[in-house]
């Protein structure tokens, strides 16, 4: 018997690839599904930074499960240490094309594929560059470009860019000032500072995994609140580690020894 079985648990209190029903929506999310939304029906550039941990790209994936098909086609871009040639190549991977060899034959296969998606199949590209602080400047320049008309300025694609807070504070620099400009929308997600909103993250975890009874003690977690400062990535790896603890430990829900004993193997307590 594994520690699921124990506690009648479906699956991870916090599943690694949380969508649909699994996500916990939190006021910072709910604020970016409504620019995501607004995104989605009127394509354009999107920012959204935030901390290590704290649900960027969980969030964006769950928002982009829940787009029709197939109305959009997402591409998520994650090799983004490269030259803008082969971030090309990966985005032409993405829309199903073969890529050319050279610059200016992709860069002109995807223009026109795009718009072919838009105009005649009615598809709109939805694309997520995450890690985007590592994108060569020569590929922030000419994004702007790759994703417009020449003719109208209408843009073909939705673009996310994801990253820590110091890709925002690059976007700002003067050099990149052409790109910054075409952001419509600036989101940057915060820990689940709110006591509140930190135990209805929890709430809602169990509850999605199928528990039926109280697995965590009110006093541990006080304790997984403060230990995890409210990053969802750190709070969901202890209480995963905490389960497969107490499981062991044979007993029956989190109390504040078997947290304590995880804190201290991870060197947080």
């Amino acid at each position: 018997m594994d520690y699921l079985q124990r506690f009648s648990l479906r699956h991870d209190v916090f599943p690694r690839d949380a969508k649909g029903k699994t996500f916990f929506t939190s006021p910072g999310t709910e604020r970016l599904a409504r620019r995501f939304a607004r995104l989605a029906r009127d394509p354009g550039v999107g920012l959204l930074t935030g901390d290590v941990g704290v649900g960027k790209t969980a969030a964006i994936r769950h928002l982009c499960h829940g787009l029709p098909r197939p109305d959009y086609q997402v591409v998520y871009l994650e090799m983004t240490a490269t030259s803008p040639l082969g971030l090309y190549r990966q985005l032409a991977s993405g829309l199903g094309l073969e890529p050319p060899g050279r610059k200016a034959q992709l860069w002109t296969a995807l223009k026109e594929a795009m718009l072919h998606m838009v105009d005649e199949q009615g598809i709109q590209p939805l694309v997520v560059i995450d890690e985007a602080q590592h994108l060569p400047e020569e590929f922030l320049h000419e994004l702007g470009a790759l994703v417009t008309t020449g003719m109208d300025a209408r843009c073909l694609a939705t673009v996310w860019l994801l990253g820590p807070p110091l890709l925002r504070a690059r976007l700002r620099m003067k050099s990149l000032a052409a790109l910054d400009s075409r952001i419509a929308a600036r989101i940057h997600l915060e820990p689940l500072a709110d006591r509140d909103v930190f135990f209805d993250f929890l709430g809602h975890g169990f509850q999605a995994a199928g528990a039926t009874s109280n697995l965590l003690a009110d006093s541990a977690g006080e304790l997984l609140f403060r230990a995890s400062r409210g990053v969802p990535r750190t709070a969901a790896h202890l209480l995963r580690e905490a389960l497969m603890t107490a499981h062991e430990q044979d007993k029956n829900f989190i109390d504040d020894a078997v947290l304590e004993s995880v804190l201290d193997q991870e060197a947080l307590a």
